[in-house]
């Protein structure tokens, strides 16, 4: 080693051992700002001149055409480019619930703006799609073909399928949900546009009309959605819309509507530990509460009290606190519901706990569960530990979050954010050709979806960061919607806001080769899984900082940052390298083989104090793990 290359690897060790841990909490006001951007790039039609996402075009520009009615705008349900209306109107819900109930905090985040253009394109959408007082178009495309084609939303090749709901074909849960949608949304919307607000709330109350005089689920009435998005019944978004409909108008007409009908729709019989895009009823008990809590009730009160039963039954059962009839938990302390795409289920629950928090702090209460009384803190601690679960601090330590943090997947299972953008390999993806080209691909997705929440890990807390994987690697809109509520409410406990500029969009990487063959130059960062598991002293955080190409055989030159997570100073640390095939500078080797000790230089690492090391490879990155230390 040349005395420049000690130089400056000694200066490289010495920034390291200065930096120290930056804050103890998530930065929740970036993980909320990347969320946004999700819905972005999950928008369908013609993108409006201040779009962020730039790897989008305009899209789906002739959707509902073939039918006679302009079913443009609207999202992308997921990783497909079906515009399914059930997730679609529950994750708009969400939205505009968190805006309702947390506007200091978004405007304090400087995101109002983003947060009711995300709205505002789902609602524009549900409004088109409400042709007629007792007609709603469902869907947009169809979800066989969709699935047979890997292709950009830019190139789409498959049917543009419209499908609709009327008195001959009801779908009172998708008209319930949507009713609710834009019932919340003219809430949200009524302190900045009063006149859309109101036209919001007209259309809320026909479609919730249309819902409950014409019954009937919605994938009976079409069939093309029962492998994606099966309703489980339609009596919660029943009571669901009326509640939004008495938050939105405060007319007893529908405050009288969820009181009659508590026990015909199963609102004070249902007991339920899931908070989903199809199961509403956690969401109607703790909204019904906060009228109960604000002395609202009236005449209601006893039915209404039935409703905070349930609603401190959900509660409980994810403190675990309910007499033994809980919420499983993963080892790592997450929420898990189901096998596919689980961590919609935690978000949801997460948000719906942090908002039932504050409604009980509100008016000093406190939740009663079997085995003792519980704080509303302690209601937002466990809240927030899905959030920091979500964002890093689980027994992987990656991000579930796409783009956030310095350890994300990066083969999500997204057909846009796979294929190089329109601006970048200017020919069109054929169907075929997606799948043997792009899908298959081993490299990194060349554009970052961020802010997609992707399926997350298994009920053991393993995941697997595969394309084809699409369980645990596919964002959905239904998984993001919640996290804005709750990463917002998360940043007004920190203090901190600095009034952050909303993140511009981002541009291609200039390395990137279009050629789907040619090896990405820019690694993202990730997290080495060796040691950094809860309890160990140090962690290891691993990059790329270059690459090149000597023949058929690519090299990396690798970063790895070591940092004392522990709160006592670290002496001896003894590491071992495995996998190694090339040059290391930065750790002494020792007699032991595959055995690296700190530098003469350094003697002790100090508790948040890190040191930096470098090494060069081709193929795949070394395992970084702990022999010793004192």
């Amino acid at each position: 080693m040349g005395i420049s290359s000690k130089v400056q690897v000694i200066a490289l060790l010495l920034v390291g051992l200065l930096a120290l841990e930056a804050v103890a909490n998530f930065d929740y006001g970036d993980a909320l700002d990347k969320n946004l951007l999700f819905f972005e790039a999950q928008r369908s039609g013609k993108l409006p001149p201040n779009q962020r996402v730039k790897w989008r075009g305009n899209s789906g520009l002739k959707d509902g055409f073939l039918q006679g009615v302009n079913l443009v705008g609207g999202y992308y349900d997921a990783g497909d480019h079906v515009k399914f209306g059930l997730p679609m109107a529950y994750s708009v819900t969400i939205l505009a619930w968190s805006v309702v109930d947390y506007r200091k905090e978004i405007v304090d985040l400087n995101q109002m703006e983003n947060t009711l253009a995300a709205i505002k394109w789902g609602t524009n959408y549900f409004i088109k799609a409400h042709t007629q007082p007792n007609v709603f178009w469902a869907q947009v495309g169809d979800g066989e073909s969709d699935h047979y084609c890997w292709e950009r939303a830019e190139d789409m090749t498959t049917p543009r399928t419209a499908y609709k709901l009327d008195p001959s074909h009801p779908g009172s849960d998708l008209a319930g949900e949507a009713a609710a949608a834009l019932a919340a949304a003219s809430l949200a919307f009524q302190p900045y546009d009063s006149s859309y607000s109101t036209l919001l709330l007209v259309h809320a109350k026909q479609l919730f009309s249309f819902a409950d005089t014409f019954r009937g689920l919605y994938d009976d009435s079409i069939p093309n959605a029962q492998a994606f998005y099966t309703s489980s019944g339609y009596s919660d978004e029943l009571l669901w819309a009326a509640t939004w409909l008495y938050r939105a108008t405060n007319d007893e007409y529908y405050l009288k509507y969820v009181a009659d009908n508590a026990v015909s729709l199963g609102g004070t019989g249902w007991a339920v530990r899931e908070f989903s895009w199809d199961n509403k009823y956690a969401g109607v008990q703790i909204l019904l509460t906060k009228i109960l809590l604000d002395g609202a009730g009236g005449s209601y009160t006893p039915t209404l009290k039935q409703y905070q039963a349930k609603a401190d039954y959900f509660t409980c059962a994810c403190l675990q606190k309910n007499d033994g009839y809980n919420v499983a938990l993963t080892p790592g302390g997450l929420i898990y519901v189901r096998e596919w795409n689980n961590l919609q289920y935690a978000s949801s629950a997460a948000f719906l706990l942090a908002m039932y928090s504050d409604y009980l702090s509100e008016k000093k209460a406190v939740l009663t569960c079997p085995e003792g009384q519980v704080q509303p803190s302690e209601i937002l601690s466990f809240a927030k530990s899905q959030a920091d679960y979500i964002l890093g601090k689980n027994p992987k330590a990656i991000s579930y979050l796409v783009g956030y943090g310095q350890n994300y997947p990066i083969h999500v299972h997204h057909r846009g954010a796979s294929i190089a953008p329109v601006s970048v390999l200017h020919a069109s993806v054929s169907c075929i050709e997606g799948f043997e080209t792009w899908y298959s691909r081993p490299q990194a997705n060349p554009n970052i979806i961020h802010g997609g929440l992707v399926g997350g890990p298994s009920k053991t807390d393993d995941f697997s960061d595969d394309r084809s994987n699409y369980e645990q690697t596919e964002p959905t809109i239904s998984g993001s919607a919640p996290l804005i509520g709750l990463f917002c409410k998360l940043q007004s406990l920190s203090g901190s806001y600095h009034h952050r500029s909303p993140t511009p969009y981002q541009k291609p990487p200039a390395s990137y080769h279009a050629h789907p063959s040619a090896p990405n130059h820019k690694a993202p960062e990730s997290s080495n899984p060796y040691n950094n598991a809860p309890g160990a002293p140090v962690t290891f955080l691993h990059s790329i900082i270059s690459t090149w190409t000597i023949g058929p055989t690519t090299y990396y030159k690798h970063k790895v940052v070591v940092k004392n997570t522990s709160q006592k100073p670290i002496t001896d640390l003894k590491l071992v390298v495995d996998n190694l095939s090339g040059s290391l500078w930065g750790l002494s080797p020792c007699q032991e083989k595959n055995t690296y000790e700190l530098p003469q230089w350094i003697k002790v690492l100090n508790p948040g104090s890190q040191l930096i090391f470098v090494y060069n490879q081709g193929g795949s990155q070394a395992k970084i793990s702990i022999k010793s230390y004192q």
